[in-house]
């Protein structure tokens, strides 16, 4: 972002598209890449993985599955994930079981959910005979009813989660339905990590949460009911905290709570990243204060594009001079907001000297003598722009 500077001419730096927002990671698998993408367009990340994943090669499940489907070969095996159907192969391998699950596999037919799926399922040495454009199960699912399966024998390889629907349609079509649980999700084993998260989110320090697996969603829920926060957390991602989340699938445990969510168009990592640099910095709040352009983000605000970041009382102060932007807001109130909270109004005097060291515009905070403060609001400036998660593009 470039903005020019109210009344000089110049122009700021660029500044990077998530720069003053705090992002969770409830990731468990792939977390180090996410964090890493996010960090490097400007993000705070906290990380707290919602799950657990069960190593492949310590699964007794997959084991009892592979070798019931070497001695019963399957008609038909539906590969839902590219890294789990590699995983899979591998641990084959690692019991010694490789080659006879590959030659299974190749004499009935393979599906592949997705491109990643179909790209697995090639490098195995296999031919996919079929793939939906819209990467969906319920498309797979479809498929296969349409094409007839009583009497068949179909492997479905899971994604770390079950698949109900699937499994009882094709059943109920007449087919003989092995589940391949190629890996697993558990609860983490330190909920302290995510205790933490979820703390920060309700607390006001995380700006958004991100989501990679509808169990993850799921367990973060699990674990806020079971500490009497659900109700609190949910209200927080119906809020101020943008659930972001990588497709649909991952988004419907959400949904099914009445959060909004937003999601990129394809279900990719990078592309859920490239979806919130648009995301996020629409719901920022707009103020013409005092000839500048003053953009609040989460811990962080922006004066004429330049960032400048704000300690937590600091932001605390001035989002609830927002709320009422160029009307005075009494010391009282403003003591209410500081965290700690305390009943001497000299801490408001000192917090407000502190907030206007660090946006570096001493004017954009007025003084009304025995009244309180408030935002100089340009009143030359027309209707206040009020950006905020109420108008966030991509919310579904």
């Amino acid at each position: 972002m470039i903005v020019a500077v109210a009344g000089q001419g110049r122009e700021a730096a660029p500044v990077p598209p998530l720069a003053g927002f705090t992002v969770g990671v409830t990731a468990a698998r792939r977390a180090d890449e996410l964090a890493t993408m996010l960090e490097r367009r400007g993000a705070v990340v906290q990380h707290g993985p919602a799950l657990r994943i069960v190593p492949l090669a310590d699964d007794a499940q997959l084991l009892e599955s592979t070798r019931a489907l070497i001695a019963r070969p399957p008609d038909v095996t539906v590969a839902t994930t590219g890294i789990g159907f590699r995983g899979w192969i591998e641990a084959a391998e690692g019991w010694g079981l490789g080659d006879d699950l590959i030659t299974v596999l190749g004499k009935g037919t393979v599906l592949a959910r997705g491109p990643k799926a179909r790209g697995a399922i090639r490098a195995s040495g296999l031919v996919d005979a079929w793939s939906p454009e819209s990467e969906s199960s319920a498309e797979v699912l479809d498929h296969l009813l349409a094409s007839g399966v009583d009497g068949q024998r179909i492997a479905v390889q899971l994604h770390g989660e079950p698949l109900p629907d699937m499994v009882e349609a094709l059943a109920m079509a007449g087919a003989e339905v092995v589940q391949v649980p190629v890996y697993r999700w558990l609860p983490p084993a330190d909920v302290g990590p995510l205790d933490r998260l979820t703390d920060a989110v309700l607390t006001g320090g995380v700006d958004v949460l991100t989501f990679t697996s509808a169990p993850a969603a799921a367990s973060l829920l699990a674990r806020a009911g079971e500490r009497g926060l659900r109700d609190a957390l949910l209200a927080a991602l119906r809020g101020p905290v943008l659930a972001m989340c990588v497709g649909p699938v991952t988004a419907a445990p959400l949904q099914d709570v009445d959060v909004p969510t937003a999601q990129p168009h394809r279900s990719r990592l990078g592309a859920m990243v490239r979806e919130l640099e648009v995301v996020a910095p629409a719901r920022a709040r707009w103020l013409p204060v005092a000839g500048h352009v003053l953009e609040l983000r989460g811990h962080a605000v922006l004066v004429d594009g330049a960032l400048r970041p704000v300690p937590p009382t600091g932001m605390a102060l001035l989002r609830v001079l927002a709320r009422r932007p160029g009307r005075v807001v009494a010391r009282a109130e403003l003591l209410r907001a500081l965290p700690g909270g305390g009943d001497d109004e000299h801490a408001v005097e000192t917090a407000v000297a502190r907030l206007r060291s660090a946006v570096g515009e001493p004017k954009l905070v007025q003084t009304v003598v025995k009244r309180g403060y408030r935002l100089a609001l340009d009143p030359a400036a027309g209707p206040v722009p009020l950006g905020g998660h109420c108008g966030a593009g991509g919310l579904r």
